[in-house]
């Protein structure tokens, strides 16, 4: 599950930009087979920031943990390493 949480974490960050205020629909990520339960744990270690609207909940990543969030995906992803600034 950390390779997905990873992947998950690398496409708010690389492809959407989502970082802080900025959020994303959990339905655009419905490939990944544990989003709840992923979502779940990144929120629980501060990463993660959920916003619940009425009509959808919105998700990005927490810019305090930049740096560790970046370092944790080219561990899972070593090809990725140097894509994200």
């Amino acid at each position: 599950m950390e390779k997905e949480k990873a992947q998950l974490m690398f496409k708010l960050a690389f492809s959407k930009r989502n970082w802080g205020a900025k959020y994303d629909r959990t339905e655009h990520y419905k490939k990944f087979p544990n989003l709840h339960q992923i979502i779940k744990e990144l929120n629980k270690v501060g990463w993660l920031l959920t916003k619940k609207k009425p009509d959808y909940t919105g998700i990005s990543l927490n810019p305090q943990f930049k740096k560790e969030i970046i370092e944790f995906i080219e561990e899972q992803m070593p090809k990725v390493k140097g894509w994200i600034s």
